[in-house]
């Protein structure tokens, strides 16, 4: 069934620093405002407008409500929210999480699934795995198990790309999925910008897988969700990004850019569409012209400031508007089933080698000249009898009686050639899944590689530094040794200072106690003489 993807247009009220800028409210909503936008002399039309003074309830309702039943009978799933740096992509996808009012599409829609599954049969059993990433500087980040940084994407038989070695976490409540939600919030990379206080710095994916098995009829559905947060395109000149958060921002506008480059050749018809540009078209390669029912939020803000970027966003979300997605249930066949579709197919056979034996003999009759009259030609009527089990009655009755042989006879070239030509298209579809396998084997290769170019990187730095330490080491101990040195030498100078001093006291005792001697005789010299006259 082909679907196309639904794109919802959310235009956030001005913020405060736009309200401190006096920037203008530049962007308008005629008629009821509900499917349109009027910005810069053109008009915009979305499946829904979403208007500034909505609630993050309306918000749910309008995105996301209808997809949590879609995912629960066995479809695939995608809500991205897609615009300019701070233009409310994560309030959006988030909100405050845990606040009945303000929380975001991923809260709601997590306790939706989790209603909707308490009122469904009992007889349904449900198996829900839960995988939280980000895709930082073009490499996949396991938010759940923060020491694996560098994850590949691989296919799988049906060639859907998936994350190898990601984390998957079984869930059976709410409040299970909301602590994994948690963890892995914790885990991603936010920066401070002019625009925006807690940017992210990368794409998150939330990817919830649902497995339904109905025990009574064996019957087995599965469906995925992804909740994607993409960071924000930036402008460099007005984030004022700069050292690592710079290079952050030319990752993510490259990577938006191939976003773009998908969505353009999607719109054109190409033959080739360049998923394997990146990672994160990559991983939204079902969500864009695969097996998922999409739909898109592309957030703008309404400020002038800002208003080259919304009419960008705009653009974006009008051509992304005519993809087409092929949207199909995902059913797990059991032996069972395939035992009974196995007889079925046998039972269509055995029919149809009736039908060839009656068409040759009529056939034989008339290359042996006899005549056969009208009500013997073996017509689509008895045909469509035969093949009643596998025929569709309303195709059957607009098909006109007209005898089989001239039918037979001018498809069997066709059939002969569609059979001469499946051998080829398989050999090539093997060797396309080979090349696809060779290419993402040569990816795993690359990624050791770059993490085994990342580690001796490192252990070179660590090496660097412990020579410039060691070189810094030996400085020390050369000033250190000289400084002993020197230490040493005013050491022995004091010495013989104090040595000279001790001598000079020695000298000075021993002259005072000379004095203190000559003093005396001279006092005792100069005592007066009293003589006795005779």
């Amino acid at each position: 069934m082909s679907e196309s993807i639904k794109v919802v247009c959310r235009v956030r009220p001005l913020n405060e620093q736009e309200k401190a800028n006096d920037s203008k409210f530049v962007v308008s909503f005629p008629g009821d405002g509900d499917t349109t936008v009027f910005l810069g002399g053109k008009m915009f039309s979305f499946d829904h407008v979403v208007q500034p003074k909505a609630s993050q309830l309306e918000v749910y309702e309008v995105v996301a409500k209808p997809i949590v039943a879609d995912v629960l009978n066995g479809y695939n799933g995608t809500i991205f929210a897609y615009g300019q740096t701070s233009s409310g992509k994560t309030y959006t996808m988030e909100g405050i999480l845990g606040d009945p009012v303000f929380q975001g599409v991923i809260p709601r829609i997590v306790d939706d699934i989790f209603n909707h599954i308490y009122q469904m049969d009992e007889n349904l059993e449900f198996h829900i795995k839960v995988s939280y990433f980000e895709i930082y500087m073009e490499k996949i980040r396991d938010l759940l198990d923060v020491s694996k940084t560098n994850l590949p994407v691989h296919e799988d038989k049906d060639r859907v790309p998936y994350v190898k070695g990601i984390t998957e976490k079984f869930v059976s409540t709410p409040e299970e999925l909301f602590k994994a939600i948690d963890e892995g919030k914790a885990n991603r990379h936010v920066a401070v910008t002019n625009m925006n206080e807690h940017s992210s710095r990368s794409h998150s994916v939330l990817l919830i897988n649902v497995r339904q098995e109905n025990l009574e009829t064996q019957k087995k559905l599965h469906g995925k969700l992804y909740l994607v947060d993409l960071a924000g395109s930036e402008k460099v000149a007005k984030t004022g990004a700069e050292g690592t958060v710079l290079d952050e921002a030319k990752n993510i506008n490259k990577s938006l850019s191939a976003l773009g480059n998908v969505i353009n050749a999607l719109v054109e018809g190409s033959s080739h569409v360049p998923y394997r540009d990146s990672k994160l078209t990559r991983i939204l390669q079902e969500s864009l012209g695969g097996n998922a029912r999409t739909t898109m939020v592309i957030c703008c803000s309404p400020a002038g400031y800002n208003e080259a970027e919304t009419k960008s966003t705009l653009m974006f979300g009008m051509r992304a508007k005519t993809i087409k997605n092929l949207v199909t249930v995902n059913e797990e066949i059991t032996a069972d089933e395939w035992r009974r579709r196995y007889e079925q197919e046998k039972e269509k056979v055995g029919k149809s080698h009736t039908i060839v034996s009656h068409l040759e003999s009529e056939l034989k009759r008339w290359r042996a000249g006899e005549t056969v009259n009208q009500a013997d030609w073996f017509t689509e009527n008895q045909y469509a009898g035969a093949l009643d089990d596998t025929r569709d009655s309303t195709t059957r009755s607009s098909v006109p009686s007209t005898p089989m042989l001239d039918s037979v006879t001018t498809s069997t070239p066709r059939s002969a050639a569609l059979t001469n030509a499946s051998p080829a298209k398989n050999v090539g579809d093997v060797q396309l899944q080979l090349l696809y396998q060779q290419f993402d084997d040569r990816g795993d290769e690359i990624n050791k590689q770059a993490e085994t170019i990342a580690r001796l990187r490192q252990q070179i730095e660590e090496q660097d530094v412990n020579n410039s330490l060691r070189t810094e080491s030996e400085g020390q101990f050369k000033e250190i040794t000289a400084l002993q040195a020197k230490y040493q030498s005013r050491k022995d100078e004091a010495k013989e200072v104090l040595q000279a001093l001790e001598e000079l006291a020695m000298n000075y005792d021993q002259k005072a106690q000379e004095i203190n001697a000559k003093a005396k005789e001279l006092k005792r010299l100069r005592k007066p003489c009293y003589y006795k006259p005779v």
